[in-house]
């Protein structure tokens, strides 16, 4: 029996970034070293003629932009606005891809066909970044799509663990799966 060590736990005082969590369906761009390009949404690859909301028919529009501007490796984001979610108020066929990564994407730096998601909070951990984070959302809506009352909620990325937490406005202490058998 091969024996398994305990894994390195990571500090929970270290830092987080909180960004807003848009309410779409996750999307991935893949750039191998060679420029190959690969789209994708949460589970599997997406084509042309099997997309998701139409990420794949904006993605491969703008590829030779995306290979250009993100370079090579994986991009994650969120495809999200009008038929897609709570659609954020967006016209009618508006969507937009926000990525995820923050410590390496700026609005300055990302193509001109990207977002970025929101950040709200940058520092060390702290339950009331947290609680602030919600509140501010709830008062004054997206930051993502301003003027959109209705926000998802946010993600708290910790640094240290390199690992997400979702925390959602409404509904939070119920689990998805218990949320979808009531509507």
């Amino acid at each position: 029996m091969d024996f398994q060590g305990f894994p390195k736990m990571a500090r929970l005082s270290r830092d987080i970034i909180i960004t807003e969590k848009i309410d779409g369906t996750n999307g991935q761009i893949l750039i191998t070293p060679d420029h190959q390009f690969f789209v994708g949404s949460k589970n599997r690859w997406i084509t042309l003629k099997a997309d998701n909301h139409g990420f794949a028919r904006w993605a491969y529009a703008h590829q030779d932009e995306l290979i250009a501007g993100l370079g090579e490796g994986r991009h994650y984001g969120e495809w999200w606005g009008s038929g897609i979610q709570r659609g954020y108020g967006l016209v009618k066929g508006e969507k937009r891809f926000s990525l995820f990564n923050v410590s390496r994407w700026t609005s300055t730096n990302i193509p001109s066909s990207c977002q970025v998601v929101p950040v709200m909070y940058q520092g060390e951990f702290n339950n009331p970044a947290t609680s602030q984070a919600l509140k501010l959302l709830t008062a004054h809506g997206s930051l993502a799509a301003p003027g959109f009352m209705d926000p998802e909620g946010i993600v708290v990325f910790h640094t240290a663990a390199n690992i997400c937490f979702k925390k959602t406005i409404k509904n939070d202490e119920i689990p998805k799966s218990l949320q979808e058998k009531q509507k």
